[in-house]
């Protein structure tokens, strides 16, 4: 989902952590037990993770505010156990998604390949995304003390006003399915950016596939974040 050698560690540390941040399988690359209070140093990359190669040049601060801060120390340990946990629930029941465990959160990324996918200008939840949603609603349910951020993408084919709509009705079917699926709405945030945010190459089928894609981020809300605080501080 670490004096003068001491600030050497700790810059191999972060180093390491980012690196793992980056592969596909949950289990594999966050581990937040070992991580531990360190996690902190690596806030942002839960942004980069959804929007791509562009983390500067724009929706930073919207989606920075749903997405919030690393909690560290002992609490972010907490956090991160619940988490690890949760995504690996998530890489279990649907094995076509990719499952990331960024900062203290989840990303999940299902584009033309994998389980949740729209049929060519179409934003309707066709009947093999609803067998993935439905099992993610499931999961969501187990565990409430969460935030859902959903992000819709298209890929550069068409006029920038078209795509921009395409990604928004998109990443709004997700959101109305789940929280049709009874996951109260106040959990959920959705947005959107059309084909200002790829994060592969467009000049290529096999990109642009990948670029037509929706993600979902699944962050600590305060419940989870306060009772960690306050279980760490009773140990």
């Amino acid at each position: 989902m670490k004096l003068l050698n001491y600030k050497s560690n700790l810059a191999i540390t972060l180093s390491l952590l980012l690196v793992l941040m980056t592969s596909c399988k949950a289990v594999d690359n966050a581990n937040n037990k070992q991580k531990g209070a360190a996690i902190g140093a690596a806030g942002g990359a839960l942004l980069g993770a959804i929007i791509g190669n562009n983390v500067g040049k724009g929706g930073k601060g919207e989606l920075g505010a749903v997405i919030g801060g690393v909690v560290g120390g002992g609490a972010g340990v907490l956090i991160g156990n619940k988490m690890d946990k949760q995504a690996q629930e998530i890489e279990s029941e649907i094995p076509g998604a990719t499952v990331e465990r960024v900062d203290d959160g989840i990303v999940l990324t299902f584009d033309e390949q994998s389980g949740v996918y729209f049929d060519t200008e179409k934003y309707n939840i066709n009947a093999k995304s609803q067998e993935t949603l439905n099992k993610l609603a499931s999961v969501f349910t187990e565990y409430p003390d969460t935030n859902i951020l959903v992000v819709g993408h298209t890929d550069s084919s068409g006029n920038d006003a078209y795509n921009l709509t395409l990604s928004k009705n998109r990443a709004e079917a997700v959101t109305n399915y789940l929280t049709g699926k009874g996951l109260g709405t106040a959990r959920f945030t959705t947005h959107w950016f059309g084909e200002e945010q790829p994060k592969y190459d467009n000049t290529t089928a096999d990109g642009r596939s990948k670029n037509r894609r929706v993600n979902i981020a699944i962050v600590p809300n305060e419940t989870m974040v306060n009772d960690a605080k306050v279980e760490a501080g009773s140990n």
